[in-house]
């Protein structure tokens, strides 16, 4: 992603600036009325909407148990973020559990529920810092809760969020008791009736794994399931590198005041999700990806060679990558290899996810990003700078080949959800991007079958529909 000039990035807060102020204003001139047009006319007839984030995409907090007076957010925050992070967050897979767990035995991470789950996917820092600078790449759900609300749903009648401890796995207990809790009360609450879910990146996968391992709870509860941007077959470039060299959320300026790439890849050698959105080795790739070193051939006096792993079995290269990976922690030094643990728990997580079967009941809708370079093969070190032990990879700035897709994950993949979709569309966007994009709110609406109050809303992004692909 190139960085942008002092000017326009000045104009690019300006504009969103405006745009957020216009929309404080109108909800406002909504409040003055006592909430009403759409919302009163539909109360009592409306399915509620349950929103689930993905990776990254809920607030987590840092509890001492020692201490219940201590409440500390630790993710998102721009202000002190390698060092809470790192004090906080960083962790260690438990195989006996198969849980994620704190290197501080005294801190438990928690998402906060406030608002009724949505304060936690909104904006992920909601600091008076980022108030002031409007930091766009914090705003996460803040846009569609804007937009449903208008369309006259109700924060805790029809609308909720479910954010989740996004280090575990997708299949882990917590996380499976904590939807199905969420869509109970949204059943309940809505007097009733059948849920809609929209799920957004990794958190398509968590719903996956919820509907393989409790069809008939879904069936109960769910109406419609509508998944945006979901790495149903993994992503390839993006995950792969991410366990080698870590991963970036944010570039440009605004790196400056977020997590380094480094410290994220010490907290995601040890998180199950991550392996989970390894690229599934039974799909039927187009081309299968790969993942390239240029090697120093010591037999040959050094001359370099290209090694290629498959991307869908590079356990090889993870092993010897990363064995002497470690941290320090208080003093302490820790390794972190290569988690094979880790890895056979994704391993089942990856079969459940190919059990999922979708109910009769329930229709599902796909919603994938496309145009933007997406990183599919990737290689380290070149033929005029080679690698010589392999653990100097994780210390290398990869070099990508891409394919079509929303930058993250490729087309391919978000495309091969396996189920019998009522639609689906592909609109000219971002990963991050869909969560605010007007080509996708319009289609949120037509499929929930919900209008705005007003037409006067204007987003900070419109783009194509580049694709329509009814099942």
């Amino acid at each position: 992603m190139a960085v942008l000039g002092v000017g326009a990035a000045v104009r690019l807060r300006l504009r969103v600036l405006g745009r957020h102020l216009r929309l404080r204003g109108r909800r406002r001139t909504r409040r003055r009325r006592g909430g009403g047009g759409v919302e009163d006319e539909e109360e009592g007839g409306r399915e509620a909407v349950v929103l689930v984030s993905g990776m990254g995409g809920s607030v987590l907090h840092a509890r001492r148990r020692s201490n219940p007076r201590f409440d500390l957010r630790v993710w998102v925050r721009i202000l002190r973020a390698d060092a809470d992070f790192r004090k906080y967050l960083w962790s260690l897979y438990n195989p006996d559990t198969g849980y994620v767990e704190p290197l501080d035995d005294d801190v438990e991470i928690v998402v906060p529920e406030d608002d009724h789950g949505l304060f936690a996917i909104d904006i992920l820092d909601p600091s008076w810092f980022v108030e002031i600078l409007h930091l766009s790449m914090v705003y996460h759900f803040h846009d569609m809760i804007d937009m449903l609300v208008d369309c006259g749903y109700k924060k805790g009648t029809t609308l909720f969020g479910y954010g989740y401890d996004f280090r575990q796995s997708n299949r882990i207990d917590k996380v499976m008791v904590g939807l199905r809790a969420k869509l109970e009360t949204a059943y309940k609450v809505s007097g009733g009736k059948k849920v809609n879910i929209i799920s957004h990146s990794m958190g398509g996968l968590l719903v996956s794994c919820f509907m393989s391992m409790n069809r008939d709870i879904f069936a109960k509860y769910v109406n419609k399931w509508i998944c945006i941007a979901c790495p149903f077959q993994g992503a390839p470039g993006c995950i792969n590198d991410s366990l080698l060299t870590g991963l970036q959320f944010v570039y440009g300026f605004e790196s400056f005041f977020f997590v380094s790439r480094w410290v994220m890849h010490q907290l995601l050698v040890e998180c199950p999700s991550i392996y989970e959105m390894l690229p599934n080795p039974h799909f039927k790739w187009k081309k299968a990806p790969v993942v390239q070193v240029w090697r120093k051939n010591p037999e040959k006096d050094g001359i370099a060679e290209l090694v290629l792993y498959e991307a869908t079995n590079c356990l090889s290269l993870f092993q010897e990558a990363l064995r002497n990976n470690e941290l320090k922690y208080n003093g302490k030094t820790i390794a972190l290899p290569f988690n094979m643990s880790v890895f056979k728990w994704a391993t089942e997580t990856r079969r459940i996810l190919e059990d999922a079967e979708l109910p009769d009941t329930v229709s599902f809708y796909n919603i994938y990003g496309t145009s933007y370079d997406t990183p599919y093969d990737v290689c380290y070190g070149s033929e005029s700078s080679p690698i010589g032990d392999l653990s100097e990879v994780c210390h290398t700035m990869p070099v990508y080949t891409y394919v079509d897709g929303d930058g993250t994950v490729p087309i391919e993949s978000t495309m091969a959800d396996g189920f019998a979709a009522k639609e689906r569309v592909g609109i000219e966007a971002d990963h991050r991007g869909l969560l605010c994009d007007e080509n996708v709110f319009e289609l949120l609406k037509k499929w929930l079958g919900v209008k705005e109050e007003s037409t006067r809303r204007r987003r900070l992004s419109k783009s194509k529909v580049t694709d329509f692909a009814p099942s």
